[in-house]
């Protein structure tokens, strides 16, 4: 169990939980260490681990970041190694898999945790039974300082969420606190390149999964000038058409859902970079009262 004291009052008890955060070779040692610390030692609400999994060979500057999280300068922690980059989808099941905690949040090694992030999200796990929670985050950049950007926020209730889910994800995956053996239960992360995490969702939803997600803002999401060009080509596009095909045959989607989403998702991933931030921006974060209302 974890103690904090909290800005009103004596320390409070809440349930043990791990922070899993993936790292690769690419990534820049000083957002990583800002993303550390912010998801640990400036947390009201500590974890009890961090599990970092490298995924491949990581540069000198990078190794000794690690170094000092297996040290244990940002708390009690544990690290990883994939000798070959083998992608995020395995870097994420392994700490699923090593942690030993039933709540696992997920963090992002270029993304800020808000202090209260954990506070606000770890209790409610429990109280509510709930097996995966996110929330709203706040996007951020070189040029947009913390807590000034765009708002990305998600449908709140069960009812909306399972609703919603068929369009698209309906969870922000940097700011996710899951139940462990819910998500294990149903596969844990499979390799599905930048929809592993949609797909989860999907089949923790059919395992029978409580969810729900915080209006408040408690991530802020970094993003770049590359962000919008990744998201879109012929790979990606092949990923859209798996997990469709899967949602159809799990009966999450309709023929017509899945047609519609499939001209959809062409669309979106093969025209240029420039359109598809504009095409985001407008019908998925702001298409409607059900992203930040019940």
């Amino acid at each position: 169990m974890t103690a904090h004291t909290g800005p009103k009052g004596p320390a409070a008890r809440a349930p043990a939980f791990t922070v899993l955060m993936p790292l690769w070779g690419k990534d820049v040692p000083e957002r990583v260490e800002i993303a550390l610390a912010s998801a640990t030692l400036e947390q009201q609400l500590r974890p009890d681990l961090l599990i970092l999994t490298v995924d491949g060979p990581l540069p000198a500057a990078l190794e000794a970041v690690v170094d000092r999280v297996a040290a244990g300068e940002f708390g009690p922690a544990r690290v990883l190694r994939h000798d070959a980059h083998r992608g995020v989808a395995a870097a994420l099941q392994d700490g699923l898999e090593t942690s030993p905690h039933d709540l696992v949040a997920r963090a992002d090694a270029d993304d800020i945790c808000r202090p209260e992030r954990f506070a606000l999200q770890i209790p409610r796990m429990d109280a509510e039974g709930v097996d995966l929670l996110s929330s709203s985050m706040r996007e951020f950049s070189d040029s947009v300082p913390p807590g000034t950007g765009p708002l990305r926020t998600r449908p709140l209730t069960h009812e909306a969420i399972a609703a919603y889910l068929p369009q698209h994800s309906p969870f922000h995956h940097p700011a996710v606190v899951l139940r462990r053996s819910v998500a294990l239960a149903v596969g844990g992360y499979r390799d599905l390149p930048l929809l592993e995490d949609y797909w989860l969702w999907e089949r923790m939803m059919l395992g029978g999964a409580r969810m729900a997600n915080l209006s408040e803002v408690l991530v802020d999401y970094r993003v770049d000038e590359q962000l919008f060009a990744r998201r879109g080509g012929w790979r990606l596009l092949s990923s859209d058409l798996r997990l469709q095909r899967r949602m159809l045959l799990d009966r999450v989607t309709t023929p017509v859902g899945f047609l519609r989403n499939l001209v959809i998702r062409t669309t979106y991933r093969l025209v240029p970079g420039w359109v598809r931030r504009i095409a985001y921006r407008r019908f998925v974060e702001n298409s409607g009262p059900v992203h930040g209302a019940a």
